[in-house]
């Protein structure tokens, strides 16, 4: 299992640990669980990037379509749910971590990169 301080990437997301004064701001929304997971990184094939619901919550960002927050009150794991080719189980301590998804331009604007 990987682990880091600052800066990780599990497939199409980038994750950056914030300072321990972050809040999260005003207008962002809470994002509901999907059973006992929260959907990090979302996968049109099922092959979602996932953390427990139990320990951490997310949250969209006004105005952004690539980026949300996770709130980690216990430590966790993100886990890619797929059983091959799969990326490597990412550790995360308590704290608050910006995460961005990239994005890719089709005509007529940008969307979140898709699998």
């Amino acid at each position: 299992m990987k682990t880091f301080s600052k800066v990780a990437a599990q497939g199409e997301l980038r994750i950056v640990r914030l300072g321990d004064d972050t809040e999260v701001p005003k207008g962002a929304t809470r994002v509901e669980p999907v059973g006992d997971h929260v959907i990090v990184g979302h996968s049109e094939t099922g092959h979602h990037h996932v953390m427990e619901a139990g320990r951490t919550t997310m949250y969209r960002l006004p105005d952004s379509i690539t980026d949300c927050l996770l709130v980690v009150d216990r430590p966790d794991v993100l886990n890619h749910l797929r059983e091959f080719d799969t990326h490597e189980p990412l550790a995360f301590a308590p704290g608050i971590y910006r995460v961005t998804t990239a994005r890719e331009y089709l005509p007529g604007g940008w969307r979140r990169s898709q699998d």
